[in-house]
């Protein structure tokens, strides 16, 4: 997604056989990235030339600093999350250049529409696509920042992954960066951002946990095939397992009924402590092999420093990387 400033929409035009990932590669590539979430505010600089970690940092957010919502205000203690920002950055310049910026999934919905065609022009295609969104988000179509791509479904039908948040709430999360003298050249929901880090090989369930949020996305063949985003009533520590199993059990049958076959593995992110309790969960009701996502084919070709921030849950600050932000 763009950020809001330029509230200009782009468009990403793909072939069939190209991978998900080169939508977020069609966008600028600032090599800090920072993710802000309920919990902390989190960034990494990336090297210039490779996948090396330069730096990176983590600090905790009293709780009730930011309360996610994509209609409503979310950045309730601007002081307070401005002031642990300042704490990461010192530990991870930004040098005055435009960063990317993470912001909680609940912001950004992600629709995957099926399409007979869409114009090519930009601006006619934002217009249709603001048209059918009209009925499928919670605020005025018109007052949102749009990011979509082309892709082929199952029978070879078009399909439009479109990405669309209320601006205002966006240039909530911009306006944190502001007065440290730094800019978003790039705003993604923390679970896009991950993506890459699924690889393209069959087809990947990923079942991801940020805070209370919990976000369920199938990929095959480098095709986004379910993505959605669900406020559970706990954050991992004190979730029943029972209660995540219900919610991804619709994803997965959606996709089985859509493509005629089961995800090939399972993947599960931020579930920290408690990882082992939900992966026997999911793989009793899985026929599938179940990992962490920091067991992953792809985690597991990066270098130890990227390995340990999956560990810690910051997978998305590595995924940003894997987009092209090194």
């Amino acid at each position: 997604m763009t950020s809001s400033t330029s509230l200009a929409s782009q468009f990403f035009e793909l072939a069939p056989v190209q991978r998900l990932e080169r939508w977020l590669n069609a966008m600028p590539h600032p090599s800090v990235v920072v993710e802000i979430t309920s919990t902390h505010v989190a960034a990494a600089h990336w090297s210039a030339t490779g996948r090396h970690l330069e730096s990176h940092a983590i600090e905790p957010l009293p709780p009730g600093a930011i309360m996610v919502s994509p209609v409503d205000t979310n950045v309730v203690q601007p002081d307070a999350v401005r002031s642990i920002l300042r704490k990461v950055l010192s530990r991870v310049p930004a040098h005055n250049s435009p960063l990317a910026l993470l912001i909680p999934d609940p912001v950004v919905r992600v629709f995957i529409l099926p399409f007979d065609t869409l114009p090519r022009r930009a601006d006619e295609a934002l217009q249709l696509l603001r048209w059918r969104l009209k009925k499928s988000v919670p605020f005025d179509v018109d007052e949102t920042a749009v990011s979509w791509m082309r892709q082929t479904g199952r029978h070879g039908a078009l399909e439009i992954v479109t990405a669309v948040a209320r601006q205002r709430i966006v240039k909530e999360y911009e306006d944190i960066l502001q007065p440290l003298g730094a800019t978003a050249g790039v705003v993604l929901s923390s679970t896009l951002g991950a993506l890459p880090l699924l690889g393209d090989d069959g087809s990947t369930l990923l079942v991801r946990i940020s805070g209370k949020t919990l976000t369920t996305v199938i990929v095959s063949g480098g095709n986004l095939c379910v993505y959605r985003s669900t406020e559970m009533s706990s954050e991992a520590s004190a979730l029943d397992p029972q209660s995540m199993l219900d919610e991804i059990f619709p994803a997965v049958a959606y996709f089985q009924d859509t493509w005629g076959s089961a995800p090939d593995r399972a993947l599960l992110a931020g579930f920290s402590a408690r990882e082992e309790v939900f992966r026997r969960a999911l793989s009793a009701e899985l026929k599938c092999p179940i990992a962490t996502l920091a067991e992953s084919d792809k985690a597991q070709e990066l270098g130890a420093s990227a390995k340990d921030l999956i560990h810690q849950d910051l997978d998305a600050l590595v995924g940003w990387m894997l987009n092209g932000g090194s």
